[in-house]
């Protein structure tokens, strides 16, 4: 008959285990859907376009970026510890963000957390814009002037 430690050690080893498996699979689920979203992408080029297969760099957050000529998908781990992958549309600017998680095969699943057309985001001059110049806010405007009296100035 086994010791009350050591059925607790084993219950232990074995969340561990349980553990690796559920990042193992939500990372797996990351990957699939990146590879379902940038696939056709992929897939098709272009009448001058061609296709490069490179190798995706993972940092050593765990965190990787890959894209190609209309797509870029990055993936990582937000604050729950649940992986994340960001698609960005470049060419008809969209951006979606999905969420994986792992755990038992009831709890394993991706879901859309958010989506949204970005054409007119980019085209802002600032939002949330921190910059500043001898402690005074420095608007898009005024760093664009300056600019311009530099290149004028050569």
């Amino acid at each position: 008959m086994q010791s009350h430690e050591s059925t607790e050690k084993d219950l232990r080893a074995g969340s561990g285990r349980a553990q690796r498996i559920a990042w193992f699979a939500a990372g797996a689920v990351a990957s699939c859907a990146s590879l379902m979203l940038l696939g056709p992408a992929i897939a098709s080029p272009g009448p001058q376009e061609t296709t490069v297969v490179r190798p995706v760099p993972m940092g050593a957050s765990g965190m990787a970026a890959d894209s190609n000529n209309r797509m870029i998908a990055v993936t990582g781990v937000d604050i729950t510890g649940q992986s994340v992958l960001y698609v960005i549309d470049s060419v008809n600017p969209h951006l979606a963000v999905y969420q994986a998680s792992g755990g038992a095969s009831g709890t394993q699943n991706i879901k859309l957390v958010a989506a949204r057309r970005i054409d007119l985001d980019l085209q802002l001059d600032g939002f949330n814009d921190k910059t500043t110049l001898d402690g005074r806010p420095l608007p898009y405007k005024e760093l664009e002037a300056r600019f311009d009296v530099e290149v004028d100035e050569r």
